[in-house]
């Protein structure tokens, strides 16, 4: 029961966090207005245009990172009957190769790459672990 109890910890916490990250992301747009022309459904659309991108456009989705991170973290740790901290930790890995994954994929400015791979990951992850643990 143990072993069930912690691997749905970590799926519906990769759930919750992918969820709460896509719906933050699919805010971009209505909260902060995207360049003109640019169709955040269409990869190809947001390769062309990343460079016409303001830094509040980055901070959106820096937040969507981060949060998502955070609260998958959070549900995986709070699910998870044993190892709570570590399960936190392979939630935030997860979304950390996502994270890398993307800035390959998308040509994202150095300082956005480098502030979102820091600081949008791993820390939130130790911060859900923190806060599963109390």
């Amino acid at each position: 029961m143990k072993i069930l109890r912690n691997i749905a910890g970590i799926l519906i916490g990769l759930i919750v966090g992918s969820v709460l990250n896509g719906q933050l992301i699919s805010l971009n747009g209505s909260v902060v207005s995207l360049p003109e022309g640019i169709n955040p459904q269409d990869m190809e659309s947001l390769k062309a245009g990343m460079h016409l991108f303001s830094p509040t456009n980055y901070l959106v989705v820096f937040a969507a990172h981060a949060l998502g991170t955070l609260s998958g973290a959070l549900v995986a740790g709070l699910i998870a009957q044993s190892g709570k901290i570590i399960f936190c930790y392979l939630v935030g890995a997860v979304f950390l190769f996502a994270g890398i994954t993307m800035v390959v994929m998308l040509p994202t400015p150095i300082w956005f790459a480098a502030v979102d791979l820091l600081f949008a990951y791993i820390p939130m992850a130790w911060l859900a672990a923190k806060m599963a643990k109390k």
